[in-house]
């Protein structure tokens, strides 16, 4: 999956893929997540938002399932 860097404290890339429905996000420490069941808009809230590391604490961690990947 494609990745794409942002400016984030915490956060290095973030990636989309709506076939699937899963994103998934490369922290700054090299560990990578993938979030599944993601819809494509929340997804397009969180890379619209300035603090990225907070929507994704309080929007999608704990709402969404997920798996460490790397």
């Amino acid at each position: 999956m494609e990745r794409y860097s942002v400016a984030s404290s915490n956060i290095a890339s973030i990636g989309y893929d709506p076939g699937t429905e899963t994103l998934e996000v490369e922290f700054l420490n090299s560990s990578i997540y993938q979030y599944f069941n993601v819809p494509e808009n929340m997804y397009e809230q969180l890379m619209a938002e300035p603090s990225k590391g907070r929507f994704l604490n309080t929007y999608i961690k704990n709402a969404y399932p997920y798996s460490r990947v790397g």
